[in-house]
């Protein structure tokens, strides 16, 4: 089969590949109907996450239909249209049973990868990284899905294949950013970040009832979408003086409520403290330029909410004396997909949200290094770029 491989830093092409094959009685092979970009994935094509290797399948949001199951297979069968979550949960262990899937016992087969660095393994995720396991990725005509009775969820009639790909990771993730805010009624919700799970984090924190949410970036295209799409009151920081006092401004001193990260380690900034970070980083003295994250903190009112969602490996002048003079509650993780998955499917379907404006960009899986190209690059207003085999 095809599938885009990654073969070196900054270097994704399309190779064919063995097919996968049913390895244990609960897989099933999935026919991938379309596959996305995730900002996630830049972390690696950029070389700041270690353990890629030459050859090694990437992709890891995904939605397609049901080719074979393996013999221990109850909840779906051949001709099944279903969605996936990124992070592969075995169902069965304490963490997946308290819908921590994220943190699943049992799907890496590589902790030693992680436990010096993590102290314990995370759940394995398709197509990032050995250290997460090593899993073929979604960017390919076939994937295999482990434990198919915990990881698929079938797709209403209803929905297309669009709204229902953007359940698999940019919306469980936006959703649980949002979540982990506990929102009550009048609450204002700042998210940095209009990318995809930016969009996500700031209309789920809407549906959820925030009274105002608020979306922070430099991208016209992103801030249109972010007004536009889910409603949000929009700042470019590269336009104001400080991203702090305009959000004191909109709260009238108070500041956010929350504050969601939905950038990461690859942010971008102005100043000093970013030209510092982009130095660190270049040299490999750290993996993370955290300009997003330090704001947010600092923004955050007192005893408010951080919720990080964005991808940090090891960061520098990390200001955690910001967070325990202001009594801010810190809530973070890989996605949960496994727990939101049925609700958001019900959202798209009641017609409360639809995700599906997401898919900007729409490629062939054979020129799908030029639609990373583009997304890296933000080209073209280039939100996500969404590959169909």
């Amino acid at each position: 089969m095809r599938a885009l491989c990654w073969e070196g830093v900054e270097d994704l092409r399309v190779e064919t590949v063995p097919d996968p094959e049913i390895v244990n009685p609960r897989d099933v092979v999935l026919e991938v109907g379309l596959s996305t970009t995730c900002g996630s994935d830049l972390h690696f094509v950029d070389g700041y996450l270690p353990t890629m290797r030459e050859g090694d399948v990437i992709g890891h949001e995904f939605m397609g239909t049901v080719a074979e199951t393996g013999r221990k297979v109850e909840s779906v069968e051949a001709g099944d249209r279903v969605v996936v979550p990124s992070f592969v949960g075995c169902g069965d262990c304490g963490y997946c049973l308290d819908d921590l899937w994220s943190l699943c016992d049992n799907t890496n087969p590589n902790p030693e990868l992680q436990e010096p660095v993590l102290g314990y393994p995370t759940a394995g995720i398709y197509g990032y990284t050995h250290a997460f396991g090593g899993y073929a990725g979604s960017h390919a005509e076939y994937v295999r899905v482990p434990h198919a009775d915990t990881n698929c969820f079938p797709v209403p009639d209803e929905l297309s294949d669009e709204q229902a790909l953007f359940a698999s990771d940019a919306w469980p993730t936006g959703y649980m950013g949002a979540d982990f805010c506990d929102i009550e009624d009048g609450d204002t919700v700042a998210v940095w970040g209009c990318g995809g799970v930016g969009l996500m984090a700031q209309q789920s924190a809407a549906l959820m009832g925030a009274e105002q949410v608020v979306g922070i970036d430099r991208f016209p295209e992103r801030l249109r979408l972010a007004r536009e799409e889910a409603g949000s009151a929009t700042i470019d920081y590269t336009a104001v003086d400080s991203v702090v006092d305009e959000l004191k401004s909109l709260t009238g001193g108070r500041g956010p409520d929350a504050c969601i990260d939905a950038v990461g380690m690859e942010a971008h900034g102005t100043g000093v403290q970013h030209a510092y970070d982009r130095a660190k980083q270049s040299m490999r003295l750290q993996t993370d330029r955290g300009e997003a994250l330090r704001q947010a903190m600092v923004a955050c009112r007192k005893g408010g909410t951080l919720s990080i969602l964005g991808v940090y490996g090891v960061m520098d002048k990390f200001p955690l004396g910001v967070a325990m003079n202001k009594g801010l509650t810190i809530r973070t993780a890989q996605q949960h997909g496994q727990r939101y998955v049925p609700q958001l499917l019900d959202h798209v379907a009641e017609g409360e949200m639809d995700p599906s404006y997401l898919a900007t960009h729409e490629f062939s899986l054979e020129d799908a290094p030029r639609g990373y190209e583009m997304f890296r690059e933000k080209e073209d207003g280039c939100v996500r770029a969404v590959f169909e085999p």
